[in-house]
């Protein structure tokens, strides 16, 4: 038996492997996007352009769309341009200045946080999902939706986000929350880099909707991608790519060589020719009961002896 075929599709793009390098410290450099595109990554993932930081300061627009040209230039891998913005008419503006510079797909991040006591989470469903609409009309690359995980209902808005023109789902986007300092009582920003537990609501979802989406849309698991076991269980529960950042930070881009190494040899062990003949065993599709992904593992975990 050969080496087995660890090849993917994912937003229409015909990737060499499953495992992308998500927005990070080292996709804002050429020298470590070439290092992590040696090192098996599929693609990259651009850091986001933000809104607020374009006006504060207008460069930082350039910045981004200068480092999608040159990355577009550069690398062999496909380059996804990451947007963030806020309001009606920017995303886009700013979606087609990407596209311009040569990025292959847009990854779209809908970041709210709802403290308006006047704004229902149908409004900010429809701003959401007018802004996907938006940039679906102003450019003809492939769009990856980055969810938030507090959608009251996030079947529904999933299968909106497809109909509004999006061509893939990211689950899910990881929100970092202000702490709080002691001795100044002053709010400071906290990283917190993601571990392999981080994974499971993913993992949740991505089967859950693997089985309700049409299959023509890519499903991307994000949060907790550290080693080859997590990009086996995206793969499983029906993701076409699993993302990954803290572990590329914390190891550099080895850690991509190591996890496909691993995803390899695992599907060697099951013999297993290609990747594709593991996607989706997990998903709710072939488990059939939705109570597996519903609440039988919170009852299990409740009931069980502490």
């Amino acid at each position: 038996m050969g080496k087995p075929d660890l090849s993917t599709t994912y937003l229409g793009l015909d990737l060499a492997g499953p495992v992308i390098a998500s927005a990070s410290p080292l996709t804002r450099k050429l020298p470590t996007m070439l290092q992590l595109e040696a090192a098996g990554a599929a693609a990259v993932v651009l850091p986001s352009l933000f809104e607020e930081d374009v006006r504060a300061q207008p460069e930082r627009a350039e910045q981004r769309v200068e480092l999608a040209r040159v990355a577009k230039e550069q690398l062999k891998i496909p380059v996804i341009a990451s947007l963030n913005a806020t309001r009606p008419g920017t995303w886009q503006e700013y979606a087609g200045r990407l596209v311009d510079a040569g990025a292959d797909a847009l990854e779209l991040n809908l970041y709210t946080i709802t403290a308006n006591l006047g704004l229902s989470s149908a409004q900010q469903e429809m701003e959401h999902l007018a802004a996907i609409e938006a940039v679906r009309i102003a450019v003809d690359v492939p769009i990856a939706v980055k969810l938030s995980s507090y959608y009251s209902a996030i079947s529904s808005f999933a299968a909106q986000a497809v109909d509004a023109g999006a061509d893939g789902l990211v689950l899910f986007n990881r929100f970092y929350a202000a702490d709080i300092d002691l001795k100044t009582q002053r709010l400071v920003s906290a990283l917190d880099l993601s571990t392999p537990a981080d994974q499971r609501v993913a993992l949740r979802w991505v089967g859950i909707l693997r089985s309700q989406l049409p299959p023509s849309v890519s499903l991307a698991c994000t949060s907790g991608v550290h080693s080859a076991d997590e990009v086996i269980k995206a793969v499983l529960v029906g993701a076409d790519v699993a993302c990954t950042t803290s572990a590329v930070m914390q190891r550099g881009a080895r850690a991509v060589t190591e996890m496909l190494e691993g995803t390899s040899a695992w599907l060697q062990q099951q013999g297993l020719d290609s990747i594709s003949e593991a996607r989706g065993r997990m998903s709710l599709g072939p488990n059939g009961s939705p109570a597996v992904y519903e609440r039988a593992q919170y009852l299990e975990v409740i009931k069980g002896e502490w």
